[in-house]
């Protein structure tokens, strides 16, 4: 598969909580032990076979990024 996205962040699923509809994915990143929490549909989890110990990656397109600093 290739994308056109470049903020691509590969990691391993650390946790998978399914809803009615709506589930979190917790994905550990690798090189640096980061985590990166989505919200996906329960549907996707299904389709793409999440489960803990997957390998997977988070692809993030935002239009808006915010960076804050302590005062």
């Amino acid at each position: 598969m290739r994308l056109s996205t470049r903020n691509q962040l590969a990691g391993t699923v650390t946790e998978v909580t399914v809803g009615a509809v709506m589930a979190t994915v917790k994905l550990r990143l690798d090189g640096g032990g980061q985590q990166v929490t989505a919200s996906i549909t329960r549907e996707a989890v299904e389709e793409l076979g999440l489960t803990v110990g997957s390998t997977a990656i988070a692809l993030v397109k935002s239009t808006e990024v915010m960076i804050g600093v302590e005062e």
